[in-house]
């Protein structure tokens, strides 16, 4: 079943922003995931958004990304943006295409 990544994140640093996100990126797809959302943070319909950008990170499953956020590769990735963005993540299971969670 799908499972996502999402990420707020302000970059204080853009050369390390764009490093960040070109590392980022080749990690991800070497796991077997890919961006359905990415960019600015938009206009929040309710509430506040405290970033400037926004992700979401589709992969196969939960332990794919288990498997990329512990990776070497993207290690490589976390430590260029180190003190240069701050960032908000979490990983969430997608729901059956039926609409139910999976028992937890």
């Amino acid at each position: 079943m799908p499972a996502y990544v999402i990420v707020n994140f302000d970059v204080l640093d853009e050369e390390a922003g764009a490093a960040y996100a070109t590392a980022a990126q080749q990690s991800i797809l070497s796991h077997g995931g890919h961006h359905l959302v990415a960019g600015p943070a938009p206009k929040p319909a309710e509430g506040v958004w405290g970033s400037s950008g926004f992700a979401v990170i589709e992969f196969p499953n939960m332990a794919r990304i288990r498997e990329w956020y512990d990776s070497p590769e993207y290690l490589r990735a976390r430590n260029i943006r180190e003190g240069k963005a701050r960032v908000s993540m979490m990983f969430v299971e997608g729901i059956s295409p039926d609409g139910f969670s999976p028992s937890p």
